[in-house]
């Protein structure tokens, strides 16, 4: 008897692969998350945070626009300031936080558009539809019979609907149909629309890249400043891919500030008379000027750059005749402080001895005028300098003149509006005296030194912008708002036609349906109708 062949043993059954279930997990994570981040939804929360993250913006002084607005919220606030500068609060659009915002709504807009404008495009060039098996299931249709043959009624209908996107057939049982549609253009409008939207992100994007933005002071006195530089700038932020060189080079010369202002004392309008020499003047060796005008929202464009007037102030004049008869004059520009308007102004005006070589001496003896401006002065009840008025009326200057070392030679760069304090505080800089000076008036110090107030000279805060990016940004802005205006004003229809023969005649059956706004259509294909010789009292619709 022989034993029955036994079947081979199994090989243990292998464990499943968990490194391939791996990967399609983190796909279908990505996946989920694109799907999620570029929905519409998603779309408009961020733009929700986007206008949320704005708000400190506006309501926290920014050091891009005034640095001095940001050094009061630190005197007033000193507790809080750290903070909000922890948290990026002074230069919120610079931040991380409202970069990354800005950066996720771009991908969910991109995401979000670029389907959209694939269907549109298809929807654009897609043939009409097939006619409908039961026309009387539609708002409107209608039929009828008529004594004409089938081609004599598609001759007439091919001629109704010229202008109309169409398509014939003939259906299994020889019946023959027109499929009609029009309004394409409002698919046209709803691309455009889109495409425009994702042009305009790109235009901002270009010139958050490649423009630059800078501010400088110059006084109103035939002073000049040449966009050659970035070292010419008081502040200067660049984009992303600008390293400082290779700037449109233009000069200009600030001739005069003009102002009004209003009974209360707020500015009623204040600009410039300015000259300026563009690029190609300044390569061809042109030594004239070209005269503009500055002014609130009216910038003087040149060389693809833009010039703002942003602000103004004044700058004293003190000159100092030392014992041995030399004397300097110094003319910089004081910082305003007061938020009402009335133009008080504090700074420094900073000078070093002539003549003086030994370097112990000369860092000893330099000297600083330093105090606070009004251009109408006043004293208020408790004797402090105030200024009741923003124009030149009554100039007065209380002034604090401060001997020793400034710290100019120490290699550390300071503010051109203060001392250095901690020089102050170790004694090594300390006040001589102390004056109320109108203009012409002079205080006299202890070795015998004068300084006398000579006079005021306006001057005007220049902000050079420079985006090669709204140009595409404005047409991207117009033409989206042509293909919105498309989209809403085109109704987008169908119309049907089916004839068949009918005995000697044809019967015909029309359909029509509106796919977006149904108001209207009904005159329309009532007219139609009419004009294909269906009667009035066999319409169905």
């Amino acid at each position: 008897m022989t034993t029955p062949p036994t079947a081979p043993p199994q090989p243990p059954p292998t464990p499943p692969d968990s490194s391939r279930g791996v990967p399609r997990s983190v796909l279908a994570f990505l996946r989920n998350t694109w799907r999620g981040l570029t929905s519409m939804r998603t779309a408009l929360v961020l733009l929700f945070l986007l206008a949320l993250a704005a708000l400190p913006g506006a309501l926290l002084p920014q050091r891009s626009l005034n640095a001095f607005l940001v050094d009061d919220f630190y005197a007033d606030h000193p507790t809080a300031a750290p903070i909000v500068e922890a948290l990026g609060g002074f230069e919120v659009f610079a931040s991380p936080w409202f970069a990354a915002i800005y950066l996720l709504l771009m991908i969910s807009l991109v995401g979000c558009v670029l389907p959209r404008s694939l269907e549109y495009w298809r929807g654009m060039r897609q043939a009409p539809v097939a006619t409908p098996r039961n026309l009387s299931r539609l708002p409107h249709h209608a039929a009828a019979g008529t004594p004409d043959d089938p081609d004599a009624v598609l001759d007439r209908a091919r001629t109704l609907l010229r202008g109309w996107r169409k398509a014939e057939r003939t259906e299994p049982d020889g019946t023959r149909t027109i499929s009609a549609e029009k309004g394409y253009l409002r698919e046209t409008g709803n691309l455009v629309f889109h495409l425009s939207l994702i042009g305009i992100l790109l235009g901002l994007a270009g010139g958050k890249l490649y423009g630059y933005e800078g501010d400088v002071i110059v006084r109103a006195d035939g002073s000049e400043f040449c966009n050659s530089s970035i070292l010419g700038y008081d502040t200067f932020r660049a984009g992303l891919r600008v390293d400082g060189t290779g700037l449109n080079e233009f000069c200009v010369r600030v001739d005069r500030f003009d102002s009004t202002w209003l009974p209360n004392g707020q500015p009623a309008t204040f600009g410039a008379d300015v000259s300026y020499q563009t690029g190609a003047d300044l390569r061809s060796g042109v030594t004239t000027w070209r005269p503009g005008e500055i002014a609130v929202n009216h910038p003087l464009r040149t060389d693809g750059d833009r010039v703002y007037l942003t602000g103004y102030g004044y700058a004293p004049q003190f000159t100092v005749t030392w014992p041995d008869g030399q004397r300097r004059t110094g003319n910089i520009q004081w910082r305003p402080v007061d938020q009402g308007g009335s133009q008080l102004s504090e700074g420094a005006t900073k000078f070093e001895r002539p003549g003086v070589t030994d370097p112990e001496v000369r860092r000893t003896t330099q000297l600083a005028v330093t105090g606070t401006f009004a251009p109408t002065g006043a004293i208020d009840p408790d004797g402090r300098l105030v200024s009741v008025h923003p124009d030149l009326r009554a100039p007065t200057a209380d002034v604090n003149v401060l001997l020793g070392d400034l710290g100019i030679d120490d290699g550390r760069g300071q503010s051109i509006f203060t001392v250095d304090q901690q020089k102050i505080d170790d004694g090594e800089l300390r006040p001589v005296a102390q004056a109320r000076l109108g203009i012409g008036d002079t205080v006299r110090l202890p070795d015998g030194t004068v300084v006398r107030f000579d006079g005021v000279t306006p001057w005007v805060n220049l902000q050079v912008g420079h985006d090669p990016g709204q140009v595409w940004v404005l047409l991207a802005a117009v033409v989206m708002v042509g293909g919105l205006a498309l989209s809403l004003s085109i109704k987008r229809r169908r119309f049907w036609v089916r004839v068949r023969p009918d005995g000697d005649g044809s019967r015909i059956e029309l359909g029509g349906l509106a796919r977006t706004d149904r108001a209207g259509y009904g005159e329309e294909f009532d007219r139609l109708a009419s004009e294909l010789a269906v009667p009035t009292d066999e319409k169905d619709g």
